[in-house]
């Protein structure tokens, strides 16, 4: 069974990736064999595969492919974009990172979230530990903007360690809905310019939790925007969020941040086991979460397809008897181990481009 979907999902991406017929069937074999034995690890997808042919000589055409395998930059972002069903989405702003014996991966990643999918769209593997550089964040959101409108953007959401002056401003400038996460001891200018840290704004007797100031004090805050800002108290800290958007609507709509967290958990331990990887190349590491996002992807699409407008079970906490990525992976890995689901139905997740 395993074969024919690969065969059904080569035919929905030919029209999307230019590569030839060996290169892209090794491609979905990738994408196929991280689903089936739940890991990127080559040697364990490699005895995925089936059939007559040796493992060890798939698995030595799985290393070549990463060797040789050269394409566009962001690639797969339109195939991605198109999993989403919607032109309209939530963007998230985060990093996941994990280490190689002494080296460490870390990407910074901008993943798409609707009602019912979360997908990554772009990453950038930093060349170092740590945080990013606001030089890093805005070349990732150039990225974006150069393959989809500022329309497609309901909000972008970022925790505490994606703020700065300079990066406000340019999404600020770029007319980029957000609603950015700030430490309280930041200090901002308010509209009568009296300079102080967020917590002694929000501690002030009889001051509002919704309040308009510019990011940082003296010559900084001079050229920064007026901001919203809005907090609320959760588990004996503020939560402070300031956007260029209304700040009530900004505040409930952060989160939406937290399913990032969920979707590295599902590139992760809880769904595709992405860490079980030896490549430190940067070139190969772009190209193994670029199959991972489409594994994701596609788990999402299979998962929203099968419910339809139904949502999934609860258990009596409240909390769903299995996530929606859950409910898509099940269903994929049993289809390739039975014959009971068409291939072309399966991989119908992944969109044909309309013929104009």
């Amino acid at each position: 069974m395993q074969n024919r979907i690969i065969t059904a999902l080569a035919d929905r991406l030919q029209p999307s990736i230019a590569l030839g017929k060996s290169r892209l069937e090794t491609l979905c074999l990738l994408i196929v064999g991280a689903i089936g034995a739940r890991t990127v690890n080559l040697g364990h997808i490699a005895t995925e595969r089936g059939g007559q042919v040796k493992p060890a000589s798939t698995y030595r055409r799985l290393q070549r492919f990463f060797q040789f395998f050269r394409l566009a930059p962001d690639w797969a972002a339109p195939i991605l974009a198109a999993t989403l069903g919607t032109e309209r989405w939530t963007l998230v702003l985060d990093r996941t990172n994990w280490q190689i014996g002494r080296s460490e991966v870390n990407y910074l990643v901008l993943a798409a979230v609707t009602r019912r999918k979360r997908v990554p769209l772009l990453w950038t593997l930093l060349p170092h530990g740590g945080g990013s550089s606001t030089a890093d964040r805005i070349a990732l959101m150039r990225r974006y903007l150069a393959h989809f409108p500022v329309a497609s953007i309901r909000l972008l959401l970022g925790d505490r360690e994606f703020v700065g002056a300079e990066w406000l401003k340019f999404l600020n400038d770029n007319n980029i809905p957000f609603a950015i996460r700030l430490r309280g001891d930041l200090r901002v200018t308010d509209e009568a310019g009296h300079e102080l840290t967020l917590h002694a704004r929000l501690h002030r007797a009889g001051r509002s939790r919704f309040f308009d100031a510019r990011l940082g004090a003296g010559e900084e805050a001079a050229g920064a925007p007026i901001l919203h800002f809005a907090a609320k108290h959760i588990e004996g800290e503020w939560l402070i969020v300031c956007s260029n958007r209304p700040a009530r609507k900004a505040l409930e709509a952060y989160r939406k941040r937290w399913q990032i967290e969920c979707l590295f958990a599902e590139a992760k331990t809880r769904g595709l086991n992405i860490e079980d990887t030896r490549l430190t190349d940067p070139r190969k590491l772009d190209l193994l979460m670029a199959i991972v996002a489409l594994a994701l992807a596609w788990a999402a699409a299979t998962a929203a397809s099968l419910l339809g407008s139904r949502a999934p079970a609860r258990k009596a906490h409240g909390y769903l008897s299995r996530s929606w990525f859950r409910i898509g992976l099940d269903h994929l890995r049993h289809a390739l181990r039975t014959e009971a689901h068409p291939p072309q139905t399966l991989c119908a997740a992944f969109k044909k481009p309309r013929v104009v």
